[in-house]
């Protein structure tokens, strides 16, 4: 038993299996016979316990290898899984960061553009105004000249008229 190793089937002596010579004593035959068919097969029952515990036990280490290795090939794709999972969601994060971070510069851009153009349109407004304030006050110095142009008009007008009633009665 101490020489069985778990891998191998046991070795039986081959001499232990063969029969002696029968003795051709007619009464102790039968009982010599039954003895050594007894003997052989407890021998027989012996040797195939033997091997079929060698075998039981080298199913149980190739079974409990293979399942250490099926655990570690699990484990080793679970954990290869977990990382390209892990990586995906960092490069996501990264590239959602980098994307909100770009929007919120463009929309802080735009709202500086927004702020400045609404300071354009107010200088331009307050231009238009002063512009239109100015064309008024120009508009009004025109109406004046020409109201005071057609009041000389009108006087020298008079003026000739007396002028000429004067010289010519």
């Amino acid at each position: 038993e101490d020489d069985i190793r778990e891998d191998e089937t046991p070795i039986v002596d081959k001499l232990s299996k063969k029969r002696p010579a029968p003795d051709f004593d007619e009464e102790g035959t039968a009982c010599a016979v039954g003895n050594e068919v007894q003997s052989m097969l407890e021998k027989f029952g012996a040797d195939i316990s033997k091997v079929m515990q060698a075998k039981k036990k080298r199913l149980e280490c190739l079974t409990k290898n293979y399942m250490k290795g099926s655990q570690h090939k699990l484990e080793q794709l679970w954990t290869n899984y977990h990382g390209q999972r892990k990586k995906m969601t960092q490069q996501y994060h990264q590239q959602v960061s980098s994307a909100l971070q770009q929007w919120e510069v463009e929309a802080q851009r735009a709202e500086e553009q927004e702020e400045k153009l609404n300071n354009l349109f107010r200088q331009q407004l307050k231009v238009l105004q002063q512009a239109r304030v100015v064309q008024n006050q120009k508009l009004k110095a025109v109406r004046e000249l020409y109201e005071q142009f057609m009041k000389n008009m009108e006087d020298m007008e008079k003026n000739h008229e007396m002028f000429l009633e004067c010289i010519l009665p």
